[in-house]
C-alpha cells in the first residue's frame, strides 16, 4: 500500500495527509482489499471449471472400453449395433497421425470403434466435406488415453462419407466411409 509523507517547507510533515491523498490511499486499500478477496474468489471458479470440464457430465460418462480406459460417450441416442464390428485405429507415430484402416466399408447396423491408440484425437463428419448428406453424427470428444474408444452404429444413408481427426485434418488424417446395402 503506498502512503506518501508530505513535507513542508520547514522540513515537517504536515498534521495529517490533504484531501487529495486520503482520497488515494482508500482508493489503494479499497483496491487492495478487492484483489485479495475477488483473486480468491476466481482461483476458486477456476478450479471448478476445471474439475467440472474433466469430469464431464455423468449422463454423458464413458464406459470403459479395452484395457479399462474410458471411452468417448455419443451425444445422441444411436440403435444398438447388429452387424459387424470394424476397429479403426487412431495412431501418432513416426509416420504421422492417421485412422487405420481410413477406408472402411460397411453396412447399416455394424458398428465401427474407433480406437485410441496413441495422441490425441477426434473423429468429425463434417458438413462440408458431406454436401448433401443429412442425419451425420455428432463430432466425438478427444479421445486422450490409449485404448480408449467411441463408438458408432452406422445408421447412415447408402453412400460415401468423409471424416476427420479436427486438430490433424490438414496434416492427412483423414477417412472415407462406404455405406453399402
Amino acid at each position: 500500500m503506498l502512503r506518501r509523507a508530505k513535507v513542508g517547507q520547514n522540513g515537517t510533515a504536515p498534521a495529517g495527509p490533504t484531501h487529495q491523498e486520503e482520497t488515494m490511499n482508500n482508493v489503494y486499500d479499497l483496491r487492495s482489499t478487492m484483489q485479495r478477496r475477488f483473486g480468491g474468489l476466481v482461483i476458486a471458479l477456476a478450479t471448478a471449471a476445471a474439475i467440472t470440464a474433466c469430469s464431464g457430465d455423468s449422463a454423458k460418462q464413458a464406459t470403459s472400453g479395452e484395457g479399462g480406459a474410458p471411452s468417448a460417450a455419443s451425444t445422441s441416442e444411436a440403435p444398438a449395433p447388429t452387424g459387424d464390428t470394424i476397429v479403426v485405429e487412431l495412431i501418432t507415430d513416426e509416420n504421422g497421425n492417421y485412422f487405420k484402416p481410413k477406408e472402411i466399408e460397411a453396412k447399416k447396423g455394424d458398428l465401427i470403434r474407433f480406437t485410441l491408440t496413441s495422441g490425441v484425437h477426434n473423429v468429425h463428419f463434417l458438413p462440408d466435406s458431406n454436401p448433401g448428406k443429412s442425419g451425420l453424427p455428432p463430432m466425438s470428444e478427444f479421445l486422450q488415453l490409449p485404448g480408449q474408444t467411441y463408438d458408432l452404429v452406422v445408421n447412415l444413408a447408402h453412400g460415401d462419407y468423409y471424416f476427420q481427426c479436427d486438430p490433424h485434418a490438414a496434416l492427412g488424417m483423414v477417412g472415407e466411409l462406404e455405406v453399402e446395402d
